[in-house]
């Protein structure tokens, strides 16, 4: 790795050496055998991170520390498991629907995984662990994969899961007319069929190497009640595999799961799993404190992260992000399309500040789109773009940016500002973007604030110029496949980038099965985000999570702490804790 690496990140990433082979085997699509069973449960994952990070995973002093690849000596989960309770977790928003198809932001992921089930799923660790499906098989040329399924599962209202449920899942994901979030995770997929009541076959017409981790993670749908009920009822009344089912859903105000008596798995040990919406970080973190609530799938601000974990009463996940804190830059604005502003951007913008004044240090400077973490795939010999505002003013001024009597910028009688969106109540990213503001001003760049409901959604529809939030560009699951992000026709193209070379990398990346050769073009991909800076990267977060003490059944470690709550199948509460 070169020197120039956050030390932080470089020395977790050593202690992970075994993900190099995990992410060599995925590539390969295998997860150590190229036909194995693999153990229990959790997969997708959630791609847009709350303010202070996304996944996470940390204990220290007095708190059960599982500090991200390094085990915990102690682990917190004493004593024999008892059934019973509610765990009660926080967010900061409500959610516009329960199905795959909302399961994009943390918040709404952590609700519709617990109700759905993939055929393999992701665990906190970044393995690849069989739920639906008992065993995978991969043919050498990586053209045919044929699942096995497991027997037994039933959907919440006690229909049998089997193949057909599969083949109706993964046809209307990959169906262009429904314009699915998961439709790119089927990329060069030929059919998909059911040979046998509990045998699915994929044909591919090319190698993808992500299908594994993107495509056969994604969450099953039940064909005879999907079809019925169509995709805008089944947002609001969905029936999955998943340890729990929805019980109630009162909007801006709480959702909550009960245990299916009848999951494969056996009975989760809480009778509810409960999110409420608490739109104000400090009242979360005073909830936390007073022991109203177990956890916030919605970050903290971070000094209430830190202050939380120093009482030695939480079990803390701490864990460096893999998605990034960036602005997305609208490309259909004129002043926004061009690559000299860009640049000139990132060069005006002093982001180690930014990282110590408002997220106390706890994140490290961005380089391109993959984070250091992901060391086999991190490419850090990449354009960089030291804080150096002269610099800036040189290049938007050679770009015919000249400053007018305002002090803002214009050409051709456009003037350089633009309006940023910051989620509503988001007591990080509200601060980071009004600093970024008084960097960008002192260039002679405008860019105005405004709150929004939803950052991630409005830039995907084109509604905003710019906005600040974290979100996966390659990375999720281990995968450095950026297709849904950087590629022209990419569902969450959040920048409306067009770029023919990129399109072409990315398409070379998937067809690529040799993990060498595959690297090496993903260093090129990560090459060519520095130098088109499609989005202006900012950070990545140390993501936390934080469990009361009374939760008991966590994993030892996280590396993706986010991840954790997909374990809540195996989660009870300590009575006496």
């Amino acid at each position: 790795m070169d020197a120039r690496e956050p030390l932080d990140l470089r020395t977790i990433a050593k202690r992970q050496s075994s993900r190099r082979t995990f992410l060599v085997r995925a590539t390969l699509g295998l997860s150590g055998l190229a036909v194995v069973p693999l153990l229990a449960a959790c997969g997708g994952g959630s791609t847009e991170e709350s303010p202070a990070t996304e996944p996470a995973g940390d204990q220290t002093g007095g708190s059960t520390q599982a500090s991200p690849g390094t085990g915990s000596s102690e682990s917190g989960n004493e004593g024999e498991p008892v059934y019973g309770g509610t765990l009660i977790t926080l967010g900061h928003t409500d959610v516009p629907g329960l199905s795959p198809e909302d399961a994009g932001p943390t918040v709404e992921w952590s609700l519709v995984t617990q109700i759905h089930n993939g055929l393999l799923e992701i665990d906190e660790n970044y393995e690849l662990e069989s739920v639906l499906a008992e065993r995978h098989e991969v043919t050498e040329d990586g053209l045919t994969y044929t699942f096995t399924l497991r027997q037994g599962v039933k959907f919440h209202d006690g229909e049998e899961f089997n193949a057909d449920d599969v083949v109706y899942s993964y046809e209307w994901y990959r169906n262009p007319e429904n314009a699915s979030i998961e439709q790119q995770s089927f990329a060069g997929v030929e059919s998909v069929e059911a040979t046998d009541p509990y045998t699915v076959v994929v044909r591919m017409s090319e190698p993808n190497a992500a299908f594994l981790i993107r495509g056969a993670t994604a969450f099953i749908i039940p064909e005879h009640y999907h079809s019925q009920v169509g995709q805008d009822q089944y947002r609001t009344a969905p029936i999955g595999t998943g340890a729990f089912k929805l019980k109630e859903w009162r909007a801006a105000e709480y959702t909550v799961l009960e245990a299916f008596e009848d999951h494969f798995r056996g009975r989760p040990y809480l009778d509810e799993y409960r999110l409420n919406v608490v739109p104000e970080p400090s009242v979360r973190a005073i909830a936390l404190e007073t022991g109203e609530a177990h956890s916030s799938v919605w970050q903290l601000a971070v000094e209430d992260n830190q202050r939380l974990e120093a009482t030695g009463e939480f079990t803390v996940f701490k864990a460096p992000s893999v998605s990034v804190n960036h602005f997305p830059l609208n490309h259909n604005l004129p002043q926004l399309a061009e690559k000299e502003v860009r640049q000139a951007m990132m060069y005006a913008i002093d982001r180690q500040a930014v990282i110590d004044d408002v997220f106390n240090g706890e994140a490290v400077i961005a380089t391109s789109n993959l984070a250091p973490v992901l060391e086999f795939w991190y490419n850090p010999d990449v354009k960089e773009y030291p804080y150096d505002p002269d610099e800036a003013r040189r290049i938007l001024d050679e770009a015919g940016w000249t400053v007018g009597s305002d002090g803002i910028r214009e050409k051709n009688g456009v003037k350089l500002s633009f309006t940023c969106g910051v989620i509503t109540g988001d007591q990080a990213r509200r601060p980071e973007a009004e600093l970024v503001q008084q960097y960008l001003r002192e260039v002679g760049i405008d860019m105005q604030i405004r709150e929004v409901p939803d950052a991630s959604g409005s830039m995907r529809r084109g509604e905003l110029d710019a906005a600040v939030f974290n979100w996966t560009y390659g990375g999720s699951g281990g995968e450095p496949d950026p297709s849904d992000t950087l590629r022209s026709d990419g569902f969450n193209n959040f920048s409306q980038y067009q770029s023919e070379r990129m399109d072409e990398l990315i398409d070379q990346g998937l067809r690529e099965v040799d993990p060498e050769r595959r690297r090496e073009i993903y260093n090129e991909i990560q090459a060519l985000v520095a130098e088109d800076v499609p989005f202006l990267y900012m950070m990545y977060w140390q993501w936390y999570t934080l469990y009361s003490k009374q939760v008991k059944g966590l994993p030892e470690s996280a590396l993706s702490p986010t991840q954790t709550y997909r374990k809540a199948y195996q989660f009870w509460l300590d009575p006496n804790a």
